[in-house]
């Protein structure tokens, strides 16, 4: 039965990409690697790069087809949040994956999102780097203790009901996230925690699957300061609301 709902599903990812020149061919590839048997298509939400990002992707859609390589350029940096909002907008799968294209979400996850849903007809299917079997690799000991100290906080303030709330490689049916992004409000990176906590009070179904967070493998960290201060305020900002 799990296979042949397999079969009847198309799962759409929505890959965000900002200077990922040297990392979308090699994400391309895995995806295609991990995901033999599976109806997908891959959807770039290009911010302007200017390091040749879409040119690349240009490339892969000679190699793989349009059909399954799309590419939803942006004019300019716009916004983790609304990048998914626009990527939505062109999805056609009635799953959808939302994931880094950095490589610090490796697609041999992807399997296992897949096979989650399908066991358990979860809404939404979470990676986290907080059980068993889960974890981070390529983050030095205060890093880790900043990421592991601000989940442990959203946790106590806000419940969510999962274990890593800040985490932002998830899949989702595609009716579910229409829904729960229509009432989020943040844009940044605690656009990711808004959505799941507003899952969670909407009462969907959440599934979680550990994962090996890996630290960018080529270009530079895109999380400073100022979205450590915006995680502050977003998590204030769910106490009052949620």
């Amino acid at each position: 039965m799990a296979e042949q709902e397999k079969e009847r599903n198309k799962y759409s990812l929505i890959v965000p990409t900002y200077n990922e020149r040297l990392n979308i061919a090699l994400l391309v590839y895995l995806i295609f690697k991990h995901l033999p048997d599976v109806d997908f298509e891959v959807i770039v939400v290009d911010d302007g790069s200017p390091d040749g990002t879409q040119e690349v992707v240009k490339e892969l859609q000679g190699v793989y087809g349009e059909d399954r390589i799309l590419l939803r350029a942006r004019p300019r940096k716009l916004g983790l949040g609304t990048a998914y909002c626009h990527g939505l907008k062109h999805a056609t799968g009635n799953f959808v994956v939302i994931m880094d294209a950095d490589l610090s979400h490796h697609p041999k996850y992807l399997p296992s999102f897949i096979r989650k849903q399908l066991q358990t007809g979860a809404d939404i299917v979470t990676g986290t780097r907080y059980v068993k079997g889960g974890g981070v690799h390529g983050w030095n000991l205060m890093r880790k203790l900043t990421s592991r100290g601000a989940n442990v906080l959203a946790q106590t303030l806000l419940w969510p009901g999962v274990s890593d709330l800040t985490g932002s490689f998830r899949l989702y049916k595609k009716s579910v996230l229409e829904d729960i992004i229509s009432s989020v409000v943040s844009k940044g990176y605690v656009f990711q925690m808004e959505m799941i906590v507003r899952a969670t009070r909407k009462g969907y179904h959440i599934e979680e699957v550990p994962i090996t967070f890996v630290d960018r493998v080529f270009g530079i960290s895109k999380l400073g300061g100022s979205e450590i201060v915006e995680y502050l305020k977003g998590l204030l900002y769910l106490l009052v609301t949620t």
